[in-house]
Order: C-alpha cells, then sequence, then structure tokens
C-alpha cells in the first residue's frame, strides 16, 4: 500500500524538478532565454556569451515556453522521460519546433481539458468527503484550482499576441498553470491511501481509527455504521 500512498506525490515531485532541470539545461545551453529577461530583440548577431552561462541577445525563438525547453538536445531525452512518466497523470507533449500544428492543437485541447478535470475533481472530493482530511484536502484542491484557470487565461490571452513582453508573459503564465497542476496531482495521495485503509479493513470490522478521523464502511443495503457506538474498530498506524 505504501508504494501507492507515494506514487501521486512521487511522480508530482519527479515532473516538477524534472521540467526546471530542462528548463536550466535549455537557459545553459544557449535553446532558450532565461525567465527573468524581458528585453528581446529582432535578430541578433553572433552570441558571444560562452555555454554554460544565458544568452546575451534573445528573439521571440528564445522565449521560454515550456516546449520549447525541450525542443534540442540533450535536455529533449530528459523532457521525453518526463512526457513519458507523466503519461501516468494524463499529460503528453509534441515538440513545438518539430511539430508545431499539433502541437498547438494538442495543447489547445488538453490544457482546457485538464482545467475542467480539476474542477470536476473538486466537486468529487467535496461530494465524498467524510473525514477532516477529506475537507482540507478538497479547500487545497479550490486553492490551487482558481490560479490554474486565471493563469491559463493569461496566458491564451498574451499569447496571440505579438508583442515580446506579453510572449514573455504568457511562458511565464504557462509554467504557473503546469506548476499548478502538477502540485494539484499531487494531492492525490490522500485518495490513495483511503483506497488503501479501505482494503485493509478485514471484513469483520465496519471502522478502521487512523490519525485524522474515523472511517466507516457502508454494508449492503444497510447504513453507515456509526462511529461511536457499536463499531468495532481497527486502529491502523500510517
Amino acid at each position: 500500500m505504501t508504494a501507492w500512498i507515494v506514487l501521486p506525490v512521487g511522480l508530482s515531485a519527479f515532473s516538477i524538478t524534472g521540467i526546471w532541470i530542462v528548463y536550466s539545461m535549455a537557459v545553459m545551453n544557449h535553446h532558450v532565454c532565461p525567465v527573468e529577461n524581458w528585453t528581446y530583440n529582432v535578430t541578433c548577431s553572433e552570441e558571444t556569451a560562452k555555454r554554460g552561462f544565458p544568452k546575451t541577445c534573445c528573439t521571440l525563438q528564445d522565449i521560454p515556453l515550456i516546449s520549447k525547453c525541450g525542443c534540442y538536445p540533450p535536455e529533449s531525452c530528459l523532457f521525453s522521460i518526463i512526457g513519458n512518466v507523466g503519461a501516468f497523470m494524463g499529460k503528453h507533449t509534441f515538440k513545438v519546433d518539430h511539430a508545431k500544428s499539433l502541437h498547438y492543437v494538442g495543447a489547445g485541447v488538453a490544457f482546457p481539458a485538464g482545467l475542467l478535470f480539476l474542477f470536476l475533481q473538486c466537486v468529487l472530493t467535496y461530494r465524498i468527503a467524510e473525514m477532516a482530511l477529506d475537507y482540507w484536502m478538497a479547500h487545497v484542491r479550490v486553492a490551487l484550482s482558481p490560479g490554474a484557470l486565471v493563469s491559463l487565461i493569461l496566458s491564451g490571452l498574451f499569447f496571440i499576441h505579438e508583442s515580446f513582453v506579453l510572449q514573455h508573459a504568457a511562458a511565464i503564465c504557462e509554467w504557473v498553470f503546469t506548476l499548478l497542476v502538477l502540485i494539484f496531482y499531487g494531492t492525490f495521495n490522500n485518495d490513495t491511501m483511503i483506497a488503501g485503509l479501505i482494503r485493509r479493513i478485514p471484513h469483520n470490522h465496519s471502522c478502521v481509527v487512523i490519525d485524522f478521523g474515523t472511517l466507516c464502511l457502508k454494508s449492503p443495503g444497510g447504513s453507515i455504521t456509526s462511529t461511536h457506538f457499536n463499531c468495532p474498530v481497527e486502529s491502523v498506524a500510517i
């Protein structure tokens, strides 16, 4: 059961760490400009900065979109691994420079669909919540979802403009949206933990006491057993 509990947060932590490593590699290899850079040029002469240092001259092609960071080797190899691992969480990527139309269509479908999933998950979390931890987790998810909504809308609005500044702002909003979604997925460790606890409850027990509440099962055709009266209880250490 322990492996399933740590899987969601493990995948989330791996993906977040991985995409930042990809970004750092792309910056150091002069494939994108750093996010703190807000100065862009129409064209650039020969790059004078050494490898291992950020570019000194940036164009529109150097804006640090997440997909742009993973376009070229060696960082593209790590980016592909992260994409494959992220498939467990329903994500996939197409490299923007190699299949631009497909990439934009995929992003246009996947991002709104992912956002819809977040809001539906918030509703379901509240509907099935029974313990204090369930409600606490629902509050966390509700706090993350509006941030993802705002960042996605701003990213789309900024991206359609040709202004260097707005394009750069779109990239930052895309990073914020992606990080919020990955953090949201990390909260599913609560769901996998509850599922694991239910499987561990013996057939002759109807409740299990854990550190943050009491979980009771509903017998077929019956009502939920009381957590205080006539309820065989088993303590489980987390």
